[in-house]
């Protein structure tokens, strides 16, 4: 299941991030986005999620949702 998935205010382990687009790789694990890393969403959008990974709250759209792989 991927973030969009997921219940809001529970934690989930990143289980792999599912993109060939290197750049986006790049961007979440920038954020600290990567396997093994817990995710909680905070709340939800119409365009995407608001999460917290690790100490910081990130506004992430539904294109990098999707390919987070809980």
């Amino acid at each position: 299941m991927n973030l969009t998935d997921a219940q809001i205010g529970e934690e989930y382990a990143i289980k792999e991030i599912l993109t060939d687009d290197e750049e986006m790789k790049a961007f979440l694990f920038s954020l600290g986005c990567y396997s093994g890393e817990s995710i909680t969403v905070i709340s939800r959008k119409k365009s995407g999620c608001v999460v917290s990974i690790k100490d910081g709250r990130y506004n992430i759209d539904n294109q990098l949702a999707t390919a987070i792989v809980i």
